[in-house]
């Protein structure tokens, strides 16, 4: 079997493949970023071996249509992480980097590691849309902070006493952004009107940040309602779970879904001193959820006061305490994500298992559409 490295960029892919046993070169090449070039990177795979796994750099937005096409071919797809490659690559004997160069420790990080140890690509459309809906509400919202910022320091002109009296989120209100700018009318000048255009910006951004809220919350409470029913887990909370986690079947257990949440303990043990540290890395966003349920939790279910008190007994730090529960909740959520979703109108699209891949029953040319897969999995 052969491991088919590919570093993707906006314009054009770079191709290596190795052998899986040894790492040797088989071949490189170059292709567009188009059908057409995704249609002869199948073809010269095909030439290659028969049986081949396809590593594509899980990076934001360029490699989603190489990854659609080869779906779409029956290809064995799976992802890597970024900073896999920047550590393979550092143990390449060709100093240097080039987009060859990045393919190939791509490859060779799969053929280090073995290949069932990276997630399977898993086209997932209902989980990409939440994705979607809950990175357009997040930007709305940074938006509105900034907007917030600056209509504050225009009022600290204007009307200071009106801006003492504005406490946090003050502005996100109806009426609070009636009352100033009924007070804004009264006055003259340039900065008046930029203020009261940005309040009228501040409405529009309200309600479209409201009814994407409303939106995802339809969405969750349709797909999965038992995410609801945890304690701490909201619909925004809930969104973020399964927009991020874009298809539980790519994880083969629940220690590998806390490693994605950044929840999993690090060892940093030496000699007689056994001892975990905190980890950094995964998905952030999922360990934002994960934090939000745990300190939820921590604040109004007895079970868990009770769950951190004996961690502490045990001799776990506040925060250590804390990353047991999180922990737990890894495995919590991993197991309720494992469950099929209540509405099935749009299928998601596995990959073929290892057990299962059979070249004879592949296409030998792209035809149609696959279903969007998940942007970036960071």
């Amino acid at each position: 079997m052969i491991v088919i490295g590919a570093d993707t960029h906006k314009g054009s892919h770079a191709l290596a493949a190795v052998d899986e046993g040894t790492g040797r070169v088989r071949g490189t090449r170059q292709i567009k970023a188009e059908q057409a070039g995704h249609l002869a990177a199948v073809r010269w795979a095909r030439s290659l071996d028969d049986e081949r796994v396809w590593a594509i750099e899980d990076c934001r937005h360029v490699s989603r249509r190489l990854e659609q096409a080869l779906v779409a071919a029956g290809e064995r797809v799976i992802r890597v992480a970024p900073h896999r490659m920047g550590a393979s690559r550092k143990s390449e004997r060709t100093p240097g980097k080039s987009d060859e160069i990045d393919a190939l420790a791509i490859a060779r990080a799969v053929v280090k590691d073995g290949v069932e140890e990276f997630p399977v690509a898993f086209l997932d459309e209902q989980a990409m849309e939440i994705r979607l809906l809950l990175d357009h509400r997040c930007d709305l919202v940074a938006e509105r902070t900034r907007t917030i910022n600056r209509l504050r320091w225009h009022l600290l002109e204007l009307c200071p006493e009106i801006e003492a009296t504005l406490k946090r989120a003050a502005l996100n209100q109806a009426r609070t952004i009636d009352r100033v700018d009924r007070r804004l009318r009264s006055l003259p000048g340039a900065r008046s009107r930029i203020a009261r255009e940005q309040l009228a910006h501040l409405r529009q951004l309200n309600r479209r940040i409201d009814s994407l809220a409303h939106e995802l919350a339809e969405l969750v409470a349709a797909r999965r309602p038992e995410l609801l029913a945890e304690q701490g887990c909201g619909p925004l909370t809930a969104a973020i779970l399964i927009g991020h986690t874009a298809g539980n079947q790519r994880f083969r257990s629940d220690a590998a879904f806390a490693m994605q949440c950044g929840s999993a303990p690090i060892p940093c043990s030496s000699g007689n001193r056994t001892q975990y540290r905190l980890n950094r890395g995964g998905d952030r966003q999922l360990n934002h959820a994960l934090h939000i349920v745990a300190v939820t939790r921590a604040q109004h279910d007895p079970a868990t006061r009770e769950y951190l008190a004996r961690k502490q007994a045990d001799g776990k730090t506040t925060k250590g305490a804390l990353r047991c529960l999180k922990r737990y909740l890894a495995r919590r959520f991993h197991h309720i994500l494992s469950l099929p979703p209540l509405t099935s109108t749009i299928e998601a699209t596995p990959l073929h298992e290892p057990s299962q891949y059979d070249t004879q029953s592949v296409n030998t040319q792209i035809v149609g559409t696959a279903p969007t897969p998940m942007v970036c999995l960071s």
